[in-house]
């Protein structure tokens, strides 16, 4: 079992200064020296996640329990693989929990993926399309989904308005899709970016959940307008 807690004074070791920015854009110089700077990137490289996101889902599950030992996890916008990686490790689709049941962790992304073990991951496949879901659904066969996570955003146009639309609705057609082949008492995690649309969001999911919390974790930028909403304990559809 991984390690998960760490010391911050371990990591303190003092403020990185980039070099070699010359040629490179503002923009480019400031993540950089951000990402140089940021401990959780140093976290994921000695954990060997494929990036900092890991952690983001990490104190979700800590806190609020929502992938178990048997799990079949869906994982939309898996790209480069992190959340998949902690939904086999929480899920025991590796088997690495001896005595518990295994999960199954299906991970989906319009970027390449590369394979991550006791993980099925469909790179270069667009979530949004009805035959994108129905490869996932075949491959679930009668199997239901415990627990639905999206960490997808759109790429930025740069026009916000535009911008907050779009994540809306990837949000909406992860809903959709959770809403029909979730179990009884199934989580949904989606990633949303602030906007006027967000409490209207949240108010559909309370019509299929019996908890819904809009969260912000730790490892989620302080400067950032992301926020995760949480929907636990799925109720169904009335017919």
């Amino acid at each position: 079992m991984l390690v998960r807690r760490f010391h911050s004074s371990s990591l303190a070791l003092g403020k990185v200064v980039p070099t070699n920015l010359k040629g490179k854009s503002k923009s480019s110089q400031q993540w950089l020296s951000r990402q140089l700077n940021d401990p959780y990137v140093e976290k994921a490289k000695m954990l060997n996640y494929r990036c900092r996101s890991a952690f983001k889902l990490l104190e979700i599950d800590q806190k609020y329990n929502i992938i178990k030992p048997g799990h079949t996890v869906i994982d939309c916008g898996a790209s480069p693989g992190s959340w998949s990686q902690i939904a086999v490790q929480q899920s025991n689709a590796s088997g690495s929990q001896p005595g518990k049941p295994r999960g199954m962790v299906i991970g989906v992304d319009l970027l390449q993926i590369y394979p991550i073990e006791h993980a099925t991951m469909l790179g270069n496949t667009d979530f949004m399309k009805q035959e994108s879901q129905d490869k996932i659904r075949a491959l679930l066969g009668e199997r239901r989904v415990d627990c639905v996570l999206s960490d997808m955003a759109p790429n930025a146009t740069g026009v916000r308005s535009l911008d907050q639309e779009n994540i809306i609705t990837l949000c909406y057609s992860v809903l959709r899709f959770a809403i029909l082949m979730s179990s009884p008492n199934a989580s949904l995690l989606v990633k949303v970016w602030d906007n006027g649309e967000v409490p209207l969001l949240e108010k559909n999911m309370q019509k299929y959940y019996q908890q819904v919390k809009r969260i912000k974790p730790r490892a989620s930028r302080s400067d950032s307008a992301e926020n995760f909403i949480l929907a636990r304990g799925f109720t169904g559809v009335e017919r």
